[in-house]
């Protein structure tokens, strides 16, 4: 089983929620909620605060694609 962490541990990563951390990211994609398709993809990213992120449950990854948003670069 992988290693999860609090929201505030994360630099870049995400929650299977749908959420997204990315502090590298331009402001709107800093915190996003995404829905996730019945085919798994990522799509129609919504700007949220760091309020709504859900506290614990975040996997770490190394970065995300934001030309292809539907993938990420590796968890770390």
């Amino acid at each position: 089983m992988e290693q999860t962490f609090k929201a505030t541990e994360i630099s870049i990563g995400f929650h299977p929620a749908g959420y997204r951390i990315d502090k590298t990211a331009p402001p709107m994609n800093l915190y996003t909620k995404w829905e996730i398709s019945e085919d798994g993809k990522w799509q129609n990213p919504k700007p949220v605060d760091f309020d709504a992120l859900p506290e614990d449950g975040w996997f770490k990854t190394k970065g995300f694609d934001w030309n292809r948003v539907n993938t990420t670069m590796g968890r770390v």
